[in-house]
């Protein structure tokens, strides 16, 4: 993928973020707000629902968002920020299973399996791979114990702060801190440059 495209979809990231930070403080109930903050859960799940499901659980997901939707622009889905608060944490706790799930004796972990699309391994990155895995597995499971803690505990537009800003400067902290340190800890492993490790995201898995 060009970096052009990766530096959109960052800013583009950045300006959902602000964007969904904004509509929650000041439009939190509003129907147009709520459609816009809730479409991530709806695309997720039935994202999730193809892969794991097939085609008729995307169209049964497909038909409760839009009912869910009807019920927004009548004025009868009630108060929207328990809504808010099951995306931040159902996206965070999929996240976590996804990395998680990789972890299994035996198979390549997630983060392994994206440096794999780059170069070839040896056993000690497969076994450094593993164990950042786990980093962010447990980072998104903390992500959900807090997001829960602070919505409990905090006025709503502290959660709100801490889904939309700190979750994601989160996320970007330990992407980069991980790649500073890495050649500290393993200066023997091939070095690959930060713009090349987003590219391994998107870019197909080998065969």
């Amino acid at each position: 993928m060009p970096a052009w495209r990766i530096a959109l979809l960052l800013l583009a990231g950045v300006a959902y973020a602000g964007a969904s930070h904004w509509m929650m403080l000041y439009h939190p109930a509003a129907p147009w707000a709520v459609v816009v903050l809730l479409a991530p859960l709806w695309l997720t799940a039935m994202g999730l629902a193809g892969q794991y499901l097939g085609r008729a659980a995307v169209a049964v997901t497909a038909v409760a968002g839009l009912a869910g939707l009807a019920l927004v622009f009548s004025g009868h889905a009630g108060d929207p920020n328990p809504l808010y608060v099951l995306q931040h944490v159902g996206i965070n706790a999929v996240l976590a299973l996804w990395f998680g799930g990789t972890l299994r004796p035996g198979q390549l972990s997630l983060i392994g399996q994206f440096a794999q699309r780059i170069h070839a391994l040896t056993p000690d990155m497969r076994r450094y791979t593993a164990r950042v895995t786990a980093v962010w597995t447990a980072y998104f499971c903390a992500v959900c114990v807090l997001s829960l803690a602070v919505y409990g505990l905090r006025p709503f537009e502290d959660w709100s702060l801490f889904s939309n800003v700190v979750t994601p400067i989160g996320v970007g902290a330990l992407f980069v801190g991980e790649y500073l340190v890495r050649y500290r800890l393993h200066p023997e492993f091939e070095r690959v440059r930060l713009i090349d490790a987003v590219r391994a995201f998107y870019a197909p898995a080998k065969q």
